[in-house]
């Protein structure tokens, strides 16, 4: 039987109150690392949704290579001035997936040091990017999502674009080898020109205490309306996985580490030239 007008609004708002009154009544479960689901899938989810499909017309593929159940390592480039990439990979991996998937993101120190942001960050499943939460994450079953270029990704300059930055001493690849979890490069084109950085002015982020200021075409220039991104097409791979199981007394040999964190870095940039010949206009349908 077809919805009378008014149906979708009726079940809108009975789904809120419904909502509402299980988080009044404390009806709702939260891991040992803060990360509480429902408000995840309640929240955040609808509100990412409504950016990566509308705004930014995401395409995505290679989502089988990310485990059905058991442990997954998703490994990321990072970009974008605001680390939006992070936040659409776990919105859309969560309602693309078949199993439904969350992806708990791995972040830097300053991030979990904001009053709010911190706050959101552990909600939505969040820890601190070190190798003894990854590492229990992932023996737990998780999937579990790091982008090791950190700030030096997301704060590089719109001239360096799509161009991987270090990928530091490789822990994430110490934690996958210790848990024998594989690991899944995923490559993220879109996120340049969402805040391109045209400069960095050092001397306010020092008295700001921020690892980069930015300035964009549209920040600061707009005042907060340069915060909203620019509308760039966004395409998302995931590559098939790299297993580590058989490689696990091998953790703690630097040259192992760096050779696969290097495979890893390679397989995402090499994706990233085939995806960006795919899309030829940053702002195209």
């Amino acid at each position: 039987m077809p919805d009378r007008p008014g149906d979708h609004w009726d079940r809108t708002v009975a789904n809120g109150l419904a909502f509402l009154r299980r988080r009044l009544a404390g009806d709702y479960e939260v891991d040992e690392f803060g990360f509480d689901p429902q408000i995840t899938e309640t929240v955040f989810h609808p509100l990412l949704r409504l950016l990566y499909r509308d705004w930014f017309r995401t395409e995505v593929s290679g989502l089988e290579h990310v485990p059905t159940d058991g442990a997954g390592l998703v490994v990321g480039n990072h970009s974008g001035t605001v680390a939006l990439d992070a936040l659409i990979l776990s919105a859309v991996l969560h309602d693309r997936h078949p199993a439904h998937r969350f992806l708990r993101l791995l972040g830097a120190d300053l991030v979990f040091r904001m009053p709010v942001v911190s706050e959101i960050a552990r909600k939505t499943g969040g820890t601190v990017a070190c190798n003894p939460d990854a590492e229990r994450l992932l023996s737990n079953g998780e999937v579990v999502g790091v982008f090791p270029e950190g700030f030096k990704g997301i704060g590089k300059l719109y001239s360096e674009r799509y161009k991987l930055q270090r990928f530091g001493r490789g822990g994430f690849v110490s934690a996958a080898l210790r848990t024998g979890t594989p690991i899944v490069p995923v490559a993220i084109v879109g996120g340049e020109e969402t805040y391109p950085m045209l400069a960095d002015v050092k001397p306010l982020a020092r008295l700001l205490k921020l690892p980069y200021f930015p300035v964009t075409p549209t920040f600061p220039w707009l005042g907060p309306l340069g915060m909203v991104p620019l509308p760039s097409k966004w395409l998302i791979e995931f590559c098939p996985p790299i297993p580590t199981a058989h490689l696990t007394d091998s953790a703690d040999d630097p040259l192992v580490v760096f050779n696969l964190a290097d495979q890893v870095r390679e397989t995402i940039q090499q994706t990233l030239h085939k995806l960006l010949e795919r899309r030829p206009d940053p702002f195209g349908p």
